[in-house]
């Protein structure tokens, strides 16, 4: 077999003269080797016959003769400076043949057996030294040591299946003879076809996230458009805000004027009076200073009773000038102001419920949590009070105390609306409950127990179960109520639809599932008997987003 002390150096096949592989090689008698055409020209153009090497003199002209055997090894060395693909020089991340010196070639294949790798040209003479059957030849490695037992130095060709370990024969009749294996080549088949499995799981993976991955990126995108069209309306609804304010202003401000001029009209008739006034009875005090001067005693007394006389002049005691300073015009500037804004949060809600209505969902109620008294019709759409209990298995979901009712579905994530019609019931619940409420027994509602609802009690009276719970004084009784649920923003809202205004908002947060929750309430008197009906969202295509 061939060793790495005989690896081929194409540096020692190199002409000295022409510095290329040696082309018909002859040797001095010195030892040295040259092209015979190199050597010859190269003492044709010399008076002295010497080597170019180790310029020893030969007195007579060598006879000059091919060394066959250089030129055999030249010619292979040629041979593999033009080799094919199989045969060309070692790239990044292929096994170079280990018997190539110089320019190493690609492997082809590797010998477990001689623990070396072979370039095409080194394989044919390493096949021909013994039979095939002595050598295991694989596809090139670098690491042919790893193909070995560690323990037997045999070649592992076997795969426990019990210890998921290559072994060799040697192993499989000793330390593993009791566990079973295969071959390689058969595992290989087999977590290939598994392989392919986790490779299918993983492509499917990538391919649902990127699903998601645009599904973010399209929440973000009508995040921006909704963002966008929000600071639209908003700086729509400042602005007439702001116009309703500097208008109010300025008519105040008129009006001001205005009650500022009546009572300067009305100062200036008064003063112009006294003016007159005054002037009159300083003419007469003039007058009686001068009567009291005169020394004509019939003069005095015949004068006397005409000045003393009481002129005909007005009473000033009870006329008063006042400057009103009564809040009454503001307070009613403020009211229109007020007015003016509460209509534009009207209008606020209708646009925000218009834009909740995009989240509808289609909720059914659930009879295995329907009380035994509850009749549910056929479509699971409406509930109402019976007159007597029904047989009915008192499973964990049921409620056996209270007349309540939960939906079959349920929120854990996400934006979800839905309709109830309570029409002219006077009493009801509606709302949410999270799973782990307690269904036997008496209940407490509120948001602590798992209830976020709103109820109607004694025909007007709404109450929102927060804790305390909060009275809501509506000016319209709600015949259609939303429900709208942000799990993910931690709120549960109500809505009179027809109205299309806010009633009432819980703010918490979830950790559970939500379930829709319903009570028609008891039938007092059969004044309650009317149901409450999930009805079908009429939804408003409006290019508003959530």
């Amino acid at each position: 077999m061939t060793s790495p002390s005989s690896i081929l150096s194409e540096e020692e096949f190199q002409c000295s003269i022409c510095l290329d592989i040696f082309t018909r090689p002859v040797s001095t008698p010195c030892g040295h080797n040259f092209c015979m055409e190199c050597i010859e020209g190269y003492w044709d153009s010399t008076a002295v016959c010497q080597c170019p090497l180790c310029k020893e003199t030969f007195h007579r002209r060598p006879v000059l003769r091919v060394n066959t055997f250089i030129a055999g090894m030249a010619e292979q060395l040629k041979k593999m400076s033009l080799s094919p693909p199989e045969e060309r020089s070692t790239q990044p991340g292929e096994v170079p043949c280990d018997f190539c010196t110089g320019r190493k070639l690609r492997a082809v294949k590797s010998c477990l057996v001689c623990m070396a790798s072979y370039c095409q040209i080194h394989l044919e003479p390493h096949q021909r030294v013994g039979t095939m059957k002595t050598h295991i030849l694989i596809e090139p490695v670098s690491n042919i040591e790893d193909r070995l037992c560690k323990k037997h130095h045999r070649v592992l060709e076997l795969f426990c299946i019990q210890d998921q370990i290559c072994v060799c024969q040697f192993c499989s009749e000793t330390d593993h003879h009791r566990h079973a294996t295969v071959s390689l080549e058969k595992e290989c088949r087999r977590k290939k076809a598994q392989l392919r499995e986790t490779e299918a799981e993983v492509q499917q993976k990538i391919q649902d996230r990127l699903k998601k991955l645009e599904e973010i990126r399209q929440v973000v995108e009508l995040s921006r458009l909704g963002a966008q069209r929000e600071a639209e309306d908003s700086e729509q609804v400042f602005r007439a805000l702001v116009c309703s304010i500097v208008r109010s202003q300025a008519e105040l401000l008129e009006l001001i004027e205005e009650k500022h001029r009546v009572v300067a009209r009305r100062a200036e008739g008064l003063i112009e009076q006294l003016e007159q006034e005054i002037t009159e009875l300083e003419k007469r005090r003039t007058e009686l200073e001068q009567l009291s001067h005169t020394e004509d005693h019939i003069y005095f007394l015949q004068s006397l009773p005409a000045l003393r006389s009481p002129s005909p002049s007005k009473d000033w005691a009870d006329v008063t000038v006042t400057s009103d300073l009564s809040l009454e015009n503001l307070r009613s500037v403020v009211s229109k102001l007020e007015a003016t804004l509460r209509e534009e949060l009207n209008s606020l809600h209708g646009i925000e419920l218009k834009r909740i209505q995009q989240c509808a969902v289609d909720v059914t109620l659930d009879p295995n949590t329907a009380h035994p008294l509850l009749i549910l019709s056929e479509d699971g759409k409406q509930v109402r009070m019976g007159n007597k209990r029904q047989a009915i298995p008192d499973n964990p979901e049921r409620f056996n105390h209270v007349v309540n009712v939960l939906g079959k579905e349920n929120f854990s994530s996400g934006r979800h609306y839905w309709e109830v019609e309570v029409g002219e019931k006077i009493e009801w619940d509606l709302g949410v409950a999270r799973e782990s409420i307690n269904r036997k027994g008496a209940i407490t509602l509120s948001h602590e127990r798992g209830y976020w609802s709103l109820v109607l009690r004694n025909g007007d009276e709404y109450w929102a179960n927060a804790n305390p719970p909060v009275l809501l004084p509506l000016s319209l009784k709600p015949q259609k109520v939303g429900v709208f649920v942000d799990y993910d923003g931690g709120q549960v809202s109500f809505y009179n639809v027809e109205a299309r205004s806010h009633i009432y908002t819980f703010t918490d947060t979830f950790t559970e599932k939500l379930y829709p929750y319903f009570s028609p309430y008891c039938n007092v008197g059969f004044k309650n008997t009317a149901p409450l009906i999930i009805s079908p969202v009429r939804h408003c295509y409006i290019p508003i987003l959530l």
